[in-house]
């Protein structure tokens, strides 16, 4: 599987991470709605997974300084 760049992740994590601080989901604007979703879809294909949390974990998990011995998010325990 081909891996996003980690500036990359970084970038839409915290795009992501803005507009849902901003609630672009709940406001009025079709404009900002869109981004969120947009945002979100890139972010799952570029982890190859299906839900924003899985691949908000699935970043993280794949940025320098992440701790790869530690897969706890990962397995739920």
């Amino acid at each position: 599987m081909l891996m996003a760049h980690p500036a990359v992740l970084r970038d839409l994590i915290e795009q992501y991470e803005a507009l849902v601080a901003l609630d672009a989901s709940e406001a009025d604007s079709a404009r900002g709605r869109q981004r969120l979703e947009d945002v979100a879809y890139t972010l799952c294909v570029s982890t190859g997974t299906r839900d924003i949390d899985a691949a908000l974990i699935a970043a993280r998990y794949q940025l320098p300084g992440a701790r790869p011995q530690d897969d706890s998010l990962l397995s739920g325990s």
